[in-house]
């Protein structure tokens, strides 16, 4: 564990999707008196709450949870509104004498919490405009190749099929006439806290069937009417909750486009795929500055022993601040 200083500690829950982090969090959160916050950039949006798999209404009330369905769908999120919410949300657990446990696969969302983030300015609405209508224009593939001839460094970083934030990138260096990923190196203040952090990486030859499994259980719950319910509020298809791992496969089927076996079919792959990008980021990534964090690995544990032997470590990392 990293040196008790006068940081108040929090925990960190991390992995890829359907690994186990929300069963393992609220365990903990059982244990340690925790609040556990929202650390996935789909479940922060209050029609997501199946496909995003969310804790449920009964898991919510065994603790506090923090962050989970807090924007509406039509309002796009970001990292920079994620950690400014993040840490209000651990400023009130030390105030409530309670230990935040961030939860989530969302690594950039992390990064930017633990090592900070640059203050990149808004674009101005010329830019804006300009970004909007080039991606309209060139499609994101498109637009990726012509970022890729102004800013290198913020195209190597994106997917061409990530629309939404290939046009970000070009509208931050239309602006301001810096690369994005320049301003992304341009690192803040961490956050004022004392980090554990737990990682938890299944093989994927067991994380397939759960994957499967998992995705059954979405449609058993009602994942079809909430992707029915979210294409009848007429939003971008671009916009972040319209592009979440289910909702296109999902309505592809309401369009009479695919049967439901293959729509689960596809939707079950995209996931797949999904968590072996998040695996590799964390693999590739630190939870946490170098010093100030201690990361312990996990690949495939019981959730409920696995809760029960690390709780006491860590019980006594959280006395540690005091």
């Amino acid at each position: 564990m990293p040196e008790t200083t006068d940081l108040p500690p929090a925990l960190i829950v991390a992995g890829p999707t359907a690994s186990g982090k929300s069963a393992l969090a609220l365990g903990l959160a059982e244990r340690l008196r925790g609040t556990v916050v929202n650390a996935d950039s789909m479940q922060v949006y209050r029609e997501l709450r199946v496909l995003s798999a969310r804790p449920s209404r009964e898991e919510e009330a065994r603790v506090p949870h923090a962050l989970y369905g807090v924007r509406p769908a039509a309002e796009p999120g970001h990292v920079a509104w994620w950690r400014g919410a993040a840490l209000a949300a651990m400023l009130a657990c030390v105030a409530q004498r309670r230990l935040p446990i961030l939860c989530g696969g969302s690594g950039l969302y992390l990064a930017a919490l633990t090592d900070g983030l640059s203050a990149i300015p808004d674009p101005t609405p010329a830019a804006r405009r300009e970004a909007r209508g080039l991606l309209d224009e060139l499609g994101a593939a498109g637009l990726h190749a012509r970022l890729a001839e102004v800013d290198t460094a913020a195209a190597a970083r994106l997917r061409p099929s990530d629309g939404q934030r290939i046009a970000r990138a070009w509208e931050v260096w239309r602006s301001t006439g810096r690369s994005l990923a320049a301003w992304q190196d341009r690192r803040g203040d961490p956050a004022p806290f004392r980090f554990a952090a737990i990682l938890l990486d299944p093989p994927r030859a067991t994380q397939r069937p759960v994957i499967a499994r998992r995705f059954g259980a979405m449609l058993a719950e009602g994942a079809l009417e909430e992707v029915r319910a979210l294409l009848a509020l007429g939003l971008d298809p671009r916009i972040p909750a319209m592009r979440a791992v289910g909702v296109r496969e999902l309505a592809a089927h309401l369009r009479g486009q695919a049967t439901m076996a293959e729509a689960a079919a596809r939707a079950v792959l995209a996931t797949g795929r999904l968590a072996k990008r998040q695996a590799t980021w964390f693999r590739h990534h630190a939870l946490a500055p170098p010093g100030r964090a201690c990361t312990i690995c996990a690949s495939n544990p019981d959730m409920q022993q696995f809760s029960e032997r690390i709780s006491a470590n860590l019980s006594s990392f959280v006395r540690g601040a005091g």
